[in-house]
């Protein structure tokens, strides 16, 4: 990764508007709208299970890829030039799973939390009632929300605004993308000026994002999933979801850059074969943490073989639901990791793509294994409406990030500028 340099000069590409594409993405969650609409009409429960498993996946994937840009940001990566803009278009689905939030919020009181009617028999729940409320719920849920997303939007920002002073002498007459680019030069410096300005101001913001996301990920998974056994913790359980999350931005990028790869000929020359074997790298190691992280909360509940510690596993091993926890392993671990062990199927294309496929309908899996199984102890696992609710969320996630790859360019163009440390980590062996 280390010796990858971008090129000195970057074409400017965009996606190509599509109208069948657009068509076919607003078909997509039309589909799921009526099966979420189905859902509610016959079980309005489990119509809501589904919702919020979704809900977890898609805002987790989005927040995921943005949380990957500033992670490369962080240790000033220069391998993933070709690939940066990709992870960051995924923030565009943010405003929208914010908008997604407020139903849940609005809407689930006894029907989905156990803990409100537990509050007044259990004494166990009744001692954690200064945070199983819902007054605080819907505080630091839209609160937590609007600080994270937040912070994304304005990371986004900043990588965005200094490839609007390089773009505008191109000739671009789009009248969509010379709207964006009045808004985003208001207040011009100056390119230089605003490139510096940008790449410390991204120094900064990254940072505290990580620590935000870790934060508000986890209170997402905690609110919405764990408390749905009220007696039941785990300390793993947050870390567990939001690395999770990071496995899916990592997988989503390099799916989104593998397709990319085919529709554009000069985004084929610059996403190349090192550049697939780096996300590939990185998918099949976070991989490996994935499983690491659920062993480590699995085994000190099996060691410990403590009841009220049990039943979260228990609920999820039986005749139910426990041929589906295992799918969800064999799709997030072992296959991926299998498939993806080695140089060759991280550097060719259509394996890659199929892998980290297969990683992300793993997670979407697990997504709902988090959330349906503490509700239903009673089967079956899917009922044929369940799984069309995703589509209403994956239509919404395709054409928002489509939408931000025809508005912006699909490659950043302006590339911060060397700083002391990474010529000396550069400088080779020997050198004065």
């Amino acid at each position: 990764m280390a010796h990858i340099h971008s090129p000195s000069k970057i074409p400017v590409r965009y996606l190509a508007r599509s109208r069948p594409a657009n068509l076919v993405f607003g078909g997509v969650f039309l589909v799921g709208l009526l099966g979420f609409a189905w859902g509610l009409s016959t079980d309005p429960d489990r119509a809501w299970q589904s919702y919020v498993a979704n809900w977890l996946f898609f805002t987790g994937l989005s927040m995921g890829a943005v949380m990957f840009a500033a992670a490369t940001t962080i240790v000033k990566a220069k391998w993933n030039w070709s690939v940066r803009r990709i992870s960051l278009a995924f923030v565009a689905f943010l405003p929208i799973a914010f908008v997604l939030l407020l139903p849940m919020v609005l809407m689930l009181r006894e029907n989905y939390f156990p803990w409100i009617e537990m509050m007044e028999y259990d004494y166990i729940v009744q001692k954690k009632a200064a945070y199983l409320n819902i007054p605080f719920l819907v505080a630091r849920s839209v609160g937590g929300a609007l600080l994270l997303f937040g912070m994304g939007l304005y990371f986004a920002y900043l990588a965005l605004r200094p490839d609007q002073g390089r773009t505008r002498d191109i000739g671009d007459t789009d009248p969509k993308r010379a709207a964006w680019r009045t808004r985003f030069m208001s207040n011009w410096a100056g390119q230089e000026v605003e490139e510096a300005r940008s790449w410390n101001g991204m120094k900064r913001v990254a940072p505290a994002l990580a620590l935000t996301y870790a934060g508000v990920m986890s209170l997402f998974v905690y609110d919405w999933a764990m408390t749905l056994e009220p007696h039941w913790f785990s300390t793993l359980f947050g870390g567990w979801y939001f690395m999770g999350a990071l496995l899916c931005g990592i997988t989503g990028t390099a799916l989104v850059a593998v397709i990319l790869r085919t529709q554009d000929s000069e985004m084929e020359h610059a996403i190349r074969g090192q550049q697939l074997h780096d996300l590939g790298k990185l998918s099949f190691a976070f991989t490996a943490f994935w499983a690491y992280l659920f062993f480590s909360q699995y085994i000190v509940i099996w060691y410990g073989k403590l009841p009220w510690e049990q039943a979260w596993i228990i609920h999820r091993s039986g005749e139910v639901w426990g041929k589906l926890s295992l799918l969800v392993i064999v799709l997030v671990f072992i296959v991926p990791f299998a498939g993806l062990m080695g140089r060759s199927p991280k550097r060719t294309p259509a394996i890659l793509a199929t892998f980290t496929t297969i990683s992300l309908f793993g997670l979407w899996l697990e997504r709902y294994v988090l959330v349906a199984p503490s509700l239903n102890l009673e089967g079956p696992a899917f009922v044929i409406w369940q799984p069309l609710v995703g589509l209403m969320f994956a239509g919404l996630l395709l054409m928002s990030v489509r939408w931000f790859l025809t508005t912006f360019p699909m490659i950043q163009i302006w590339q911060p500028a060397p700083e002391p440390e990474m010529f000396e980590a550069e400088a080779p062996v020997g050198a004065d």
